[in-house]
């Protein structure tokens, strides 16, 4: 993608890495700035920004300088206009039924709960490595390492990771559940 050139008032440059815009307080980069003019608060200056690829379909998924990078997750990801949104609820290690599968066995349960996750994911028409966000609860008594050795070799893919929280949690609603998956994908067209 090139360089993105943006004016603030009557001609003045700006540059698109430090740009400010008065009205939201925060540096955007190029790709989250919508081809448009932009009022600002207060009688700012209108921001006109060219050159921006509205039809860039890509997901940017965020690991900015001045922050810890790491192969496991990112901070931050940009979906881009027009991609479809997929929320997944939080999936336990249930059945169809909705038993706990393996009560004790926080593995067990990592893999159904991730099996879950993508039998809705296949449902949207979406794959696990459409996925943009994770969040996992873990019952304070559960097994993490087993439960990530479980799964880590599914969610593992090519280029930058998903952004993923995780959380150590007193108790989950379904009684024996060790652990909640829930989970946003984003599908862009091609």
């Amino acid at each position: 993608m090139g360089t993105m050139t943006c004016t603030v008032g009557p001609g003045t440059p700006v540059s698109a890495a430090d740009e400010r815009l008065a009205d939201a307080g925060q540096i955007l980069p190029d790709y989250a700035r919508p081809m448009r003019q932009m009022r600002a608060v207060n009688a700012t200056p209108r921001l006109v920004c060219a050159d921006w690829q509205a039809s860039t379909m890509e997901i940017r998924y965020l690991q900015p300088d001045g922050l810890v990078r790491s192969p496991a997750f990112s901070h931050g990801a940009v979906i881009p206009p027009g991609a479809t949104t997929i929320y997944i609820g939080g999936q336990n290690g249930v059945d169809e039924t909705g038993q706990v599968v393996a009560s004790h066995d926080a593995a067990a349960q990592a893999v159904r709960a991730v099996d879950n996750v993508e039998t809705v994911l296949r449902a949207a028409g979406a794959t696990l490595s459409d996925v943009v966000a994770w969040t996992v609860l873990i019952a304070a008594d559960a097994d993490v390492a087993a439960a990530y050795g479980a799964i880590a070799p599914r969610l593992a893919r090519a280029g930058a990771p998903p952004l993923v929280t995780a959380a150590r949690v007193a108790g989950l609603a379904v009684p024996g559940a060790l652990l909640e998956i829930s989970a946003i994908a984003a599908l862009t067209a091609d």
